[in-house]
């Protein structure tokens, strides 16, 4: 039996692991618009794909979860569980690119993959009834590494500093990183992957990327900026979702392309609120009678950023 079997009469116990969290961005443009056939096929492709990738590296799939999936990497008896983790990681990240291709030929929607890991002391065994039994992870960094997958962005592995120390040698990552997480009252360092320079391949770099955008409805404030001038009045609207640098916002008129405005609107659980905020329009379109203008912020002081950031953060999650 292979170091990564699991072993389904036994006991619980203590193992250590790594846990690869991946999920599809921009699945859901295509749930919308295709049929069943078409959404299946799509799922089994890149399932498929991200299935094997697993299996190569010695690896588990654990579940999969909706249009998501759960990998494990076991260490008992091989201590190269992050090593095998991390370079799964960025060869799923390669193979989501050449699937791109395929859909770009297809003519399908593009779709994307976002990737936690985290490394650790897990617990393993069977929970459940005569009625339903099944195998089980579970630990603290089973839930990190879901954290750090909800805050990736389309294109993008995050890992731990825990699987980072375990595989330093061996990878390419980006300077470390804090980020909120629910379930830690303290922020969590995290790095992004890169490559693996030893099998030369990197993680394809994506112009796309931007922060992670949740959907909310907040009570929004806006004035109309002439110049360098406030306009008077102030006027009402609702952010539908908001990122680190900008948010969608519905409006009640239209105006102009890179229209610049001041903003007023409230963080909820933090309770804060974001003032002398200046954004930028970069779209505006209609929708029955109203209008959903994208904003770029321009001006913000550094308190309102990090309330920003840890409230997308928290509900990214």
């Amino acid at each position: 039996m292979s170091d990564d079997a699991a072993p389904q009469d036994a006991a619980f116990r203590e193992r250590q692991a790594s846990m690869l969290f991946a999920d599809l961005r921009g699945f859901s443009a295509i749930t919308g618009a295709y049929p069943a056939y078409v959404v299946l096929g799509v799922l089994s492709r890149c399932f498929g794909e991200l299935a094997d990738l697993v299996v190569r590296h010695g690896g588990t799939v654990d579940k999969f979860l909706g249009d998501g999936m759960m990998a494990v990497f076991y260490g008992d008896l091989v201590a190269d569980h992050a090593r095998r983790a991390a370079q799964c990681a960025v060869e799923m990240q390669v193979a989501m690119d050449q699937v791109r291709q395929l859909h770009r030929r297809d003519e399908l929607p593009e779709v994307y993959l976002g990737i936690g890991i985290s490394s650790g002391t897990v617990m393993t065994g069977i929970i459940g009834s005569q009625a339903y039994r099944a195998y089980t992870i579970v630990g603290e960094d089973v839930n990190l590494a879901s954290r750090l997958e909800a805050l990736s962005l389309r294109g993008q592995v995050l890992v731990s500093e825990a699987t980072y120390a375990l595989c330093a040698d061996f990878v390419e990552a980006a300077a470390p990183s804090e980020a909120y997480v629910k379930g830690r009252p303290q922020a969590v360092r995290m790095r992004e992957l890169l490559g693996i320079p030893s099998a030369g391949i990197q993680v394809p770099r994506l112009d796309l990327r931007r922060s992670p955008r949740v959907p909310v409805s907040l009570g929004l404030q806006y004035q109309i900026m002439n110049g360098k001038v406030v306009s008077e009045e102030t006027l009402p609207g609702e952010v539908k979702d908001l990122g680190y640098h900008g948010l969608l916002a519905d409006v009640g008129g239209p105006f102009p392309l890179h229209t610049e405005l001041k903003l007023v609107f409230d963080l909820p659980f933090l309770a804060f609120r974001v003032t002398d905020v200046y954004a930028r329009a970069v779209s505006v379109r209609e929708r029955g009678g109203r209008y959903l203008c994208g904003l770029e912020f321009t001006s913000i002081s550094a308190e309102a950023e990090k309330r920003i950031r840890l409230f997308v953060q928290m509900q990214a999650q």
